[in-house]
């Protein structure tokens, strides 16, 4: 499957429980929100935006995003185990990236992840995120202005 193939799609009751039936290997488990949890935390906020992570037909990985104000919030990014490694998660985020731009009105991108999650560091690193910190919740904030883009 060809990178290129990657888009973002809005969960629908028809992929629904194929974003929830989405796994990441044990080691990984502890840094991500179930994506069953992160549904329905979708469903009583009006402001999520979740997102399938589609290769070709597939769905391979699950975001979800807030961008509500001028920044948008990345608070759900995961590639499912048998998919990661093949730059599925490097093309979701440009696409993500290419998402929130097209809104118009956001002015930067943040995102939260755990700070031993060394695969997430690199990859929002690799994209442009500037890491700020330690929010309240222990997780590592980073922040990418959307002017450059």
């Amino acid at each position: 499957m060809n990178t290129e193939d990657i888009r973002l799609v809005a969960v629908t009751r028809a992929n629904r429980a194929l974003v929830a039936a989405l796994e990441l290997a044990p080691e990984q488990r502890d840094f991500v929100a179930g994506n069953s949890e992160s549904l329905e935390e979708a469903e009583t906020d009006e402001d999520a935006r979740p997102r399938a992570i589609m290769a070709g037909t597939r769905v391979v990985g699950f975001l979800m995003y807030d961008a509500s104000d001028n920044e948008a919030l990345v608070y759900r990014f995961m590639i499912d185990r048998a998919h990661q490694g093949k730059g599925y998660g490097k093309a979701a985020l440009r696409a993500l990236l290419d998402e929130i731009g097209n809104l118009g009105h956001i002015r930067e991108v943040s995102i939260c992840y755990e700070p031993e999650n060394e695969a997430a560091r690199h990859l929002y690193r690799g994209a442009g995120f500037v890491e700020q910190g330690i929010d309240e919740d222990g997780e590592m904030i980073a922040v990418l202005p959307m002017v450059d883009r």
